[in-house]
């Protein structure tokens, strides 16, 4: 499940000049679309390729708001009041979209594309996609032309990479650390992965890297970025480490430059399409995970084998979106606290162990994490995690 929130239908003006496909005016107006006379777009501009969205809401607003971004994007527009008219339809439907006013969906069908909604509906539009399975959320009118770019690339959707958000279950669970291992082992088999700093507060990724110079962009490089991002160009500006690419906070004592989620959204899509894997480093806290977790395929969460972090974890989970979870349990085998206790206590299962390693707070300062994920135990861990990546990865032996 993704969150996008939502690039503005007018972006502002020069973004940088390398880096966004030009971003547009947004969808057309109404007054420029042909209209029929029960109110809705004209057969004028209707494909015949069948390439049909189907919408359910019984808000004429949401519903004038759609069929405009519908008609931009080329496809066809189906309306129903609610889910009891929308199910005949709803399978056949290249996507569905559905309204901020709907309840309820029909048995047994797959969850809505997007939860469409209007701008000063707040926070109870992601707690409602959650409850609704939906895979995104826009807010419109702000979200029009990330709508309608989102329903034209899902119309002939190329290959894409799998978003892997790493967390930390209590302070100091070692994530990052884990990231990194996850990273530098997939690129050892051959696979094209970055790896995303999602804490502008953690001091910066690349210290941990020991690549504070290596020459690429870094979050605040892509503050003023809009529209949709090139793939390609975004990966030949990105720095290098470990053998692959990373994207991270500077490690400075200014502040972060902020970066609209619109940016982040737009980064995290080209990164998939330009990635293999995208191994997120996600920061602890509410903020950091709304603000990357809902653009996650999968979620791993790093528990140290102590009561309290379980505790902390089942806290944390709280806020993770409805994707599919798994934990990496921190400790030696024998812990007090085994794999099996944790998994019960926090109702995720236990994908791998990350090794307790004597040297990692000392190899974290000097930036020598690189190093030990060559060891036997850090491959083997590794491994763990890639397996359950499942076979979008290239295929090799870590152990």
């Amino acid at each position: 499940m993704s969150r996008h929130q939502l690039i503005p239908s007018h972006p502002e003006p020069g973004p940088p000049a390398d880096f966004s496909h030009a971003a547009g005016a947004g969808p057309p107006s109404r007054a420029a679309l042909p209209v029929d006379a029960a109110g809705g777009a004209g057969d004028s501009w209707l494909p015949d390729s069948g390439d049909e969205v189907l919408l359910v809401t019984s808000s004429a607003v949401l519903r004038g708001e759609v069929e405009r971004i519908v008609a931009a994007a080329g496809a066809q527009l189906r309306t129903a009041a609610d889910a009891a008219g929308a199910g005949r339809h709803w399978d056949g439907a290249a996507a569905v979209l559905v309204g901020s006013d709907i309840r309820e969906l029909p048995p047994r069908r797959r969850a809505p594309a997007v939860l469409v909604g209007l701008d000063g509906e707040g926070d109870s539009l992601w707690h409602l996609a959650a409850v609704l399975g939906a895979e995104r959320v826009a807010v419109l009118p702000d979200a029009a032309a990330w709508l309608a770019d989102h329903l034209s690339r899902s119309r002939s959707p190329g290959p894409g990479g799998l978003i892997l958000g790493v967390t930390g279950g209590c302070g100091g669970a070692g994530a990052t650390t884990a990231a990194i291992w996850i990273a530098q082992a997939a690129a050892g088999l051959g696979a094209r992965v970055l790896l995303v700093d999602g804490d502008p507060w953690g001091g910066g990724l690349e210290l941990a890297l020991a690549a504070e110079e290596h020459p690429g962009l870094r979050w605040p490089d892509l503050s003023e970025a809009r529209g949709s991002i090139d793939p390609v160009q975004l990966a030949d500006s990105l720095p290098v480490a470990g053998g692959f690419s990373f994207l991270s906070w500077p490690a400075s004592r200014e502040q972060p430059v902020p970066v609209a989620a619109t940016t982040t959204a737009g980064v995290l899509d080209a990164a998939r399409r330009g990635y293999e894997l995208v191994v997120v480093d996600i920061g602890r806290g509410a903020e950091p995970i709304h603000t990357f977790a809902w653009d996650c395929d999968r979620i791993t969460m790093v528990v140290p084998a102590q009561l309290k972090a379980a505790v902390a974890a089942v806290r944390l989970l709280q806020e993770f979106p409805p994707v599919e979870a798994s934990l990496l349990v921190r400790g030696k085998h024998g812990a007090a606290l085994d794999g099996a206790l944790i998994a019960e206590a926090i109702g995720l299962p236990v994908q791998g162990r990350v090794p307790e390693l004597r040297g990692v707070p000392a190899a974290m300062e000097s930036g020598r994490l690189l190093e030990l994920g060559k060891r036997r135990s850090v491959r083997h861990f590794a491994a763990s995690v890639l397996q359950m990546l499942g076979d979008g990865l290239p295929a090799g032996d870590l152990e």
